[in-house]
């Protein structure tokens, strides 16, 4: 037959006596082997109990092992605990020992008060000393640049005095109605040594000018000066365009300005205003009066910075200002650049306006025949030909030529 599970032929069959006996043989053995294995059990566990203390005494053998070598590394990371806080130990003792070092040094300095003392008379005796040394370099300057007063005669009997001109390396530096005067190249030789005399105090006394000069070749006293506004929050601040500190012999060619950043420049006084027919011929005077102007303004903030005060009417005569300065008991306490430290361009204490050094400045003598409105030209020539005089003074005083189509500014 074949099962119908594996599929697998079976040729053997078997009866219901044949399979009873096949069982019961089968009961039979298993009765035969559980006798005999009970008999070997029976048998080993006879032999074991001969042998049982030494297994018991080898399992706890192995126990107590297995706990020594537990303890053994609970051992190994305690002495590495301990040799880590050792360490740390060692390293706040260290710290500690140091701590008093330190605060028993800091026990035998001196008080905290004297110790400010001490340096602030040290830095009082760095500054006198820096002042002496400016002031000598300043000497040493005037010395170079022959900066001096000539002419001029003191109070006799009664009778006034007059001030002399004030030259620097033997030229006259004129005040600014006296401009006209004097030819362009001397105003422009004068005017740049004055500037370099100008630039070495400030540079020897540390301060830093409203007004910066720079050169038309982009060096230091290289090509003709012009003067500009430099950063500052004042009203002087906006006048940010270069003007020219010199003159040309013709008034229609005005030479380019190193900054690109023109501005307009305001009438120079009411006549400006009043003729606009002659801006054209002015223009290039305007814009040098304007940078006299701001050179006549940097004098007087130098003077204001080294105890020296300006008044309005003083303000043209920049040479006499400069030996002021250069006079002054307090030449050289004061800087930028040292303690004291002065406050930035201009304080509120330096209470001189551009505005008025500016409008002071172009009111030339010259103006003083303005052209009314309503007049004719032939009438305003007329009377600016009336108002032309020659004044001679006495003791070999200059004859001074007053009026003129043209002015400084």
């Amino acid at each position: 037959m074949e099962c119908k599970n594996c599929e697998l032929r079976q040729r053997q069959y078997y009866c219901a006596n044949c399979l009873r006996n096949h069982l019961r043989d089968f009961r039979l053995q298993i009765h035969h082997f559980s006798s005999d294995r009970n008999d070997h059990v029976a048998r080993a566990s006879r032999a074991f109990k001969s042998i049982e203390s030494g297994r018991l005494l080898r399992a706890e053998i192995a126990r107590v092992d297995h706990n020594l070598d537990q303890l053994a590394d609970s051992l190994a990371k305690v002495r590495r605990d301990c040799e880590n806080k050792r360490d740390r130990l060692r390293t706040l003792r260290e710290t500690l020992a140091q701590r008093r070092r330190t605060l028993n040094a800091a026990r035998l300095l001196p008080p905290q008060s004297q110790t400010l003392t001490k340096e602030s008379q040290e830095l009082s005796v760095l500054s006198q000393t820096i002042a002496r040394a400016r002031s000598g370099l300043v000497q040493e300057l005037v010395e170079v640049f022959n900066v001096v007063e000539v002419g001029g005669r003191p109070a006799v009997g009664g009778r006034p005095g007059a001030r002399g001109e004030w030259t620097v390396s033997g030229l006259v530096l004129p005040v600014p109605g006296d401009v006209r005067r004097y030819p362009p190249d001397h105003i422009n030789a004068v005017i740049t040594h004055t500037i370099h005399f100008l630039g070495l105090l400030t540079f020897y006394l540390g301060i830093k000018l409203p007004f910066e000069v720079s050169w038309s070749c982009k060096r230091f006293g290289v090509g003709m000066p012009w003067i500009g506004a430099g950063r500052g929050s004042e009203s002087w601040a906006k006048w940010t365009a270069q003007h020219p500190l010199h003159l040309t012999s013709n008034p229609s060619s005005t030479p380019s300005s190193p900054s690109s950043s023109p501005s307009p420049t305001p009438p120079a006084s009411l006549a400006d205003s009043e003729a606009p027919e002659q801006a054209p011929a002015h223009g290039q005077n305007q814009s040098f009066t304007t940078g006299l102007a701001m050179l006549l303004y940097n004098v007087c903030y130098l003077a204001h910075s080294q105890g020296v005060e300006i008044p309005l009417s003083q303000a043209g005569d920049a040479l006499s200002n400069l030996w002021a300065v250069c006079c002054s008991g307090e030449l050289g306490r004061r800087s930028h650049s040292t303690t004291p430290l002065l406050l930035p361009p201009t304080p509120p204490s330096f209470t001189l306006d551009f505005a008025q050094v500016l409008q002071a400045t172009a009111a030339s003598p010259a103006r003083a025949a303005r052209i009314r409105p309503g007049r004719s030209a032939q009438e305003a020539g007329i009377s600016r030909m009336r108002s032309e005089r020659i004044i001679e003074e006495e003791d070999g005083w200059d004859v001074v030529e007053l009026g003129g189509e043209e002015g400084f500014g």
